[in-house]
């Protein structure tokens, strides 16, 4: 996780974010209100043993959006590190060394790196697992096409890490017109045993059954949810793992607040919810829990 030292709302990430929003404080003090609501979250994910390793922004880079890093690297079991093409250019800023030292500083072993950031120079992008929703027992990669999910880069990705793509497009309401979500994971959650996702996002009636079939196959119990939890951020959650055998489905404060108890029970039957307040990130930011946390998943010495 980084924790911001410039976070405001990013101008160039707004065009095609319809999540965000303009809020009347002053850039210092909306990086203040982050701050705060990144150390709470960070706290409570460690109070439950989550193992948590926060890497500080880079003041000099001026990066608002650097809160969020799994959109520019993923970490795979084979020692491998994904870096991908950004849309927003001074997002392409994140990219940075020192993420990968203190990586190793703490143990990690990277074998090497699968680097598709030079599509930015051709306007093709793939924002790493805010595109793929990567199953990564079932190798499937789930992504909804968008100007910031290329499909003949998720296919390529998906041949250099063997993973099955499940494309679809997922849509939202906009001024009543229906325009592609930037990002798979604000409509889907893919968990163990379970997926939350908005189906009423994909138009498509095929590629819906398809996304079905491909999580029916698989075991995967669906907890459906509508637009409005959606944009509560509903979608934007990860399952991680705490102390001893526990796990968590991690979410804001807003998702977990727009759940019905019908839907929090279909969870709970899975793992335990733990939910922070993310709501200066979430307004500004254009994304949430889910966004803020780039799982690791290299090898150890």
């Amino acid at each position: 996780m980084i924790r911001p030292v410039a976070f405001r709302m990013n101008e160039e990430t707004a065009v095609n974010n319809y999540f965000q929003e303009n809020i009347d404080l002053k850039n210092s003090e909306i990086n203040t209100k982050a701050q705060a609501e990144f150390d709470a979250f960070v706290a409570k994910l460690r109070a439950v043993g989550v193992q948590v390793i926060v890497e500080h922004d880079d003041l000099k880079m001026d990066t608002p959006d650097s809160i969020f890093p799994n959109n520019w690297v993923s970490f795979h079991e084979s020692g491998i590190v994904g870096l991908y093409p950004m849309f927003a250019e001074n997002r392409r800023r994140e990219r940075r060394e020192e993420v990968m030292d203190r990586l190793e500083s703490e143990g990690f072993v990277i074998q090497g790196y699968m680097d598709y950031t030079s599509a930015e120079e051709e306007s093709i992008f793939l924002e790493g697992t805010g595109s793929l929703l990567l199953d990564r027992v079932h190798k499937k990669a789930y992504c909804a096409l968008s100007p910031r999910a290329d499909e003949e880069l998720l296919i390529e990705f998906c041949e250099d890490f063997d993973y099955f793509p499940v494309i679809f497009t997922a849509n939202q309401n906009v001024d009543g017109v229906r325009m592609p979500i930037y990002h798979t994971n604000v409509m889907m959650a893919l968990a163990e045993n379970f997926a939350v996702i908005c189906l009423d996002t994909i138009d498509d009636k095929s590629e819906k059954q398809n996304v079905v079939h491909h999580l029916q196959e698989d075991g995967k119990e669906i907890i459906t949810i509508t637009e409005a939890q959606m944009h509560h951020f509903a979608g934007n959650m990860l399952q991680v793992k705490g102390g001893g055998a526990s796990k968590y489905m991690v979410m804001s404060t807003a998702a977990y607040n727009s759940l019905t108890s019908q839907q929090i029970d279909a969870i709970q039957k899975h793992c335990e919810i733990l939910h922070s307040d993310l709501e200066t990130i979430e307004t500004c930011g254009g994304g949430s829990a889910r966004c803020m946390m780039a799982e690791v998943f290299l090898p150890k010495e």
